[in-house]
């Protein structure tokens, strides 16, 4: 069985999904912005310790911290099913930020930063695929397809050494 990412290490936007192929590299401002918003402001993810390792248009990358208030099961120390569904849910909705502002390049950092106000998870599918007993998880997120009302991603759970505990499939609104 394979114990890697099954999007692999350079796992990408479905293509077409930006509307283009050239190359999009964001400005500081709109990645400190992206990172206060999902690290700060969306309190939910202070408490799971949800990090941003890795924030580019095609996939973002995260990291939470194994702590005793994230266990699921007190025998085996394993982290709660609520905190990898949730945990997945919100790289979701950050893969499709990244790629909404992406698609506005033509804009300034602020103004893509004010398009996430109406983002919301409209279906959410998590697969539990083994245990997730882990010093640390790391998680991924890409966007399959960006509409212009509708995005869909992939998401990865893994453990430290690159193990797959969960996959989950997202819908979310974007006007």
């Amino acid at each position: 069985m394979n114990k890697k990412s099954a999007s692999g290490a350079d796992a990408a936007l479905a293509p077409g999904a930006l509307g283009g192929t050239a190359p999009v590299v964001f400005e500081e401002d709109f990645v400190s912005g992206l990172k206060k918003i999902f690290e700060e402001r969306i309190v939910f993810n202070q408490l799971l310790g949800l990090k941003i390792t890795s924030l580019e248009p095609s996939r973002v990358v995260a990291r939470i911290d194994m702590r005793p208030e994230l266990v699921g099961h007190f025998a085996f120390n394993r982290v709660h099913g609520g905190v990898i569904s949730a945990g997945l849910d919100a790289m979701g909705g950050l893969a499709v930020m990244a790629a909404i502002g992406a698609r506005h390049m033509d804009e300034t950092p602020m103004q893509r930063l004010h398009r996430f106000g109406k983002l919301g998870t409209i279906d959410l599918r998590i697969d539990y695929l083994r245990p997730g007993i882990s010093p640390y998880f790391e998680l991924h997120a890409y966007v399959l397809r960006l509409g212009s009302r509708v995005a869909n991603t992939r998401m990865e759970f893994l453990g430290a050494d690159g193990t797959l505990f969960s996959t989950g499939a997202a819908a979310y609104i974007v006007s």
